[in-house]
């Protein structure tokens, strides 16, 4: 709902007053402009079977998040903000990739940033295709709108200027069938290796409970992926 204009006038206001009064408009802007991309995420986090209390938990948090936070698309969102990640498989060999993140110091599916979208499994897709360098990606299981396979919120430690912060994170499974054409572009993650599930499970210190839990459904899922 668009709001009135108040006393006192623009003119008589602070500067605390102004920047204020330009937040709330930005914000209206945001709930207005993204309305259907919000619907539609709520669809989907409805949608959702959570596998347990912890990613029940995360998507009751993100509607609240979304319902309080029109811009939480944004990176300017202060809370947090949704992102999109992916478990890339490869089809023959039943392999999954995993990066090493330096700063955090342990194993993690490919993913980022939403950069001015609306639909999270295309961003999911592209920013596999950017860390990787993989152009044949896929979705498992395709569908006319792709579902997450796993939900999660986790907390980003503050760092240099960027404040502590969630990330509401949207994550997919993409299947390749020429692994052997991984080029991860220079200013990504180096150390990104191929390994079998039960390699990637056992990295017990190195990775965290949420990514057990997707390599688990990535594993269930897989059974009735047909041989290649």
């Amino acid at each position: 709902m668009p709001r009135h204009a108040r006393l006192p006038l623009w003119k008589d206001q602070s500067v605390e007053q102004k920047l204020d009064a330009l937040r709330g408009q930005m914000l209206d802007l945001y709930r207005y402009q993204l309305s259907e991309a919000h619907a539609s995420i709520i669809r989907m986090l409805e949608a959702h079977q959570p596998a347990d209390d912890k990613e029940a938990s995360d998507i009751a948090m993100i509607k609240r998040l979304i319902a309080a936070n029109p811009d939480i698309l944004s990176m300017s969102c202060e809370v947090g903000h949704i992102t999109a990640s992916t478990m890339i498989v490869d089809r023959a060999s039943r392999r999954t990739l995993l990066h090493f993140h330096k700063r955090l110091g342990r194993w993690l599916q490919v993913g980022g940033h939403i950069e001015y979208e609306t639909d999270i499994a295309a961003a999911a897709l592209r920013e596999a295709r950017e860390e990787t360098g993989l152009t044949d990606l896929e979705f498992y299981p395709a569908a006319d709108a792709v579902p997450p396979v796993d939900i999660d919120v986790h907390t980003v430690p503050r760092r240099l200027k960027t404040p502590e912060h969630l990330h509401l994170d949207f994550r997919y499974l993409l299947l390749t069938r020429r692994p052997e054409s991984l080029a991860p572009d220079a200013g990504e993650s180096t150390l990104i290796s191929w390994m079998s599930f039960d390699e990637a499970l056992a990295l017990v210190a190195e990775i965290d409970p949420p990514l057990k839990r997707l390599l688990r459904k990535g594993q269930a899922l897989l059974r009735d992926l047909p041989s290649a």
